[in-house]
């Protein structure tokens, strides 16, 4: 008996050791080395990567090494409810004035870098805290943020135009300035497609296709950012009504919903789907650990498509934070996250530990991300000593939507909630349900009534009884009654009612 319980206590030490083994290597702060604290849901290989580059780049310009001392509590939303809570606290114990003033220090963290434009203008938005005053209490509203002392020249000499498709490349206010481009679309797995007999997906409507049903990977909406922004901008894009309906088509041929964004992509590259929705990086990057030496990244296994037209490009900003410890370094890093040097490591091939001081590329991690800056991408057919050098050939300046943001975001969670992740039993037994009936040859009367079922949504009942439609047109009105903390319990129970209901009529139909 002893034996197996000394084998599978090994085991489980070799399971725990392994992590460790195959992590950056730690880093050894210099004698005399200064410290700045960021607080970044970035992995550790561009931690590694940009901490070691920013203290490099710091020591050939004659000044003392530095220690990026890196804080993850979690994803983008996480953190921005740890600072909401945090500076919240702040203002109330007078850490922070009321007029926003807040010495060096108060607070733990410099930087906030990574996650998204739509996390960062939440930062700058703030908190809003009651205070006492002299007529009585009063509300107060305090960016988490601050301006970055850099002049609109400075940035326009770096990224020209403020704008890629849609979306502005620096906050106005200078609360944030992007550092790297974010794109989202679609991973595939060319082994699983070939099996089902599928072409590489080319657009978001190719994944409505219902040779997809249980072969789709994606993520639960009020889990991850950057999905809900996903599922926006195909709503953006495609419109109200077509843009539900083709979200719906998905959502049915979806295999499961994650929790992790990343999740859907590794199990995708383990053949458990056959596609999955993206950011740009954690498909190429799955797409990387993959390649077999000599392979091209074409060739691997996993592969990444950004939707052209109709993808969204998103700047993944820097902020800098109210009261953080050392300000001048961190417009220090701000400044080398800019540069040549800062950007190319985002997408140049690794150069290897030994490779001179100030060359570009990363040492050790291939990151596959899209700089930022305007001039590291071709104009026309001029060439460009930049973007030759970039692993991924990709011009996002070219392939962004560049239709604006509708403001529809806020009802993806509910929506995706109600009609598929809540009862995703009831919607996959529909589709495939819907499928069978379309094959079969039923008459069209009846294939016309269960879809008409499948795709409708429900009028939407208001506190007084009074019911609207769904509609673009009643989407303020309908909003507002589902961020009433009060009226959601409610609205869940009574929209996903509606939906199984149609979805059990149809299962019913077919039969």
């Amino acid at each position: 008996m002893a034996l197996p319980r000394i084998i599978v206590g090994l085991c489980l030490l070799i399971i725990l050791a392994v992590p460790f083994f195959f992590r950056p290597d730690a880093v050894v702060a210099p004698e005399g080395a200064d410290r700045i604290i960021i607080i970044s849901p970035h992995n550790e290989q561009i931690r590694y990567e940009f901490g070691r580059a920013f203290s490099d780049w710091r020591v050939r310009q004659g000044r003392a090494p530095v220690v990026v001392d890196w804080r993850r509590p979690g994803g983008t939303s996480e953190i921005r409810r740890q600072l909401e809570s945090q500076y919240r606290a702040a203002v109330i114990d007078g850490r922070i004035g009321p007029d926003g003033h807040a010495r060096p220090g108060v607070m733990p963290y410099d930087l906030m870098l990574g996650g998204g434009s739509y996390e960062h203008n939440q930062i700058k938005r703030g908190v809003s805290v009651t205070v006492a005053g002299d007529d009585g209490p009063r509300r107060i509203d305090i960016p988490i943020s601050i301006p970055i002392e850099i002049s609109e020249d400075r940035l326009r000499e770096i990224f020209g135009e403020n704008r890629i498709g849609a979306e502005p490349l620096w906050d106005p206010e200078l609360h944030w300035v992007a550092t790297v481009l974010s794109s989202f679309g679609i991973a595939y797995n060319r082994d699983v497609l070939k099996e089902l007999g599928l072409e590489e997906p080319r657009s978001w409507r190719d994944l409505a296709d219902p040779r997809y049903a249980g072969w789709l990977g994606l993520a639960d909406p009020r889990q991850s950012g950057s999905v809900a922004t996903t599922y926006d901008s195909i709503l953006t894009n495609h419109g109200w009504d077509d843009g539900w309906r083709l979200l719906r088509a998905m959502a049915a041929n979806a295999r499961y919903f994650s929790a992790s964004a990343t999740r859907v992509v590794i199990d995708l590259a383990h053949g458990e789907a056959a596609a999955a929705l993206s950011i740009d990086f954690y498909g190429r990057y799955e797409a990387q650990a993959l390649l077999r030496p000599g392979q091209h990244p074409d060739e691997s296994r996993v592969g990444y498509i950004d939707p052209v037209g109709a993808v969204l490009v998103d700047p993944d900003p820097v902020s800098m934070l109210r009261g953080g410890p050392h300000p001048e370094l961190a417009l220090e890093f701000i400044d080398f996250l800019l540069t040549h040097e800062g950007q190319a490591i985002w997408q140049y091939p690794a150069v290897g530990e030994e490779a001179p001081p100030g060359a570009l590329g990363p040492r050790r991690f291939e990151l596959r991300r899209m700089p930022a800056r305007r001039d590291m991408y071709p104009t026309g057919d001029e060439p460009n000593e930049f973007f030759d050098r970039f692993i991924d050939k990709v011009n996002p300046f070219e392939i962004a939507s560049d239709q604006p943001p509708r403001g529809w975001r806020p009802l993806i969670s509910p929506m995706f909630a109600t009609f598929a992740i809540d009862i995703n039993h009831d919607i996959t037994r529909a589709w495939r349900a819907l499928i069978a009936t379309r094959d079969s040859g039923a008459d069209a009367a009846r294939i016309q009534r269960m879809e008409d079922l499948f795709y409708a949504m429900p009028e939407h009942e208001l506190p007084d009884g009074s019911r609207i439609a769904f509609t673009e047109e009643n989407f303020d009105t309908i909003r507002a009654d589902w961020r009433n903390p009060d009226r959601e319990p409610e609205l869940r129970i009574q929209y996903t009612r509606f939906f199984r209901n149609n979805y059990r009529e149809i299962v019913r139909l077919a039969k």
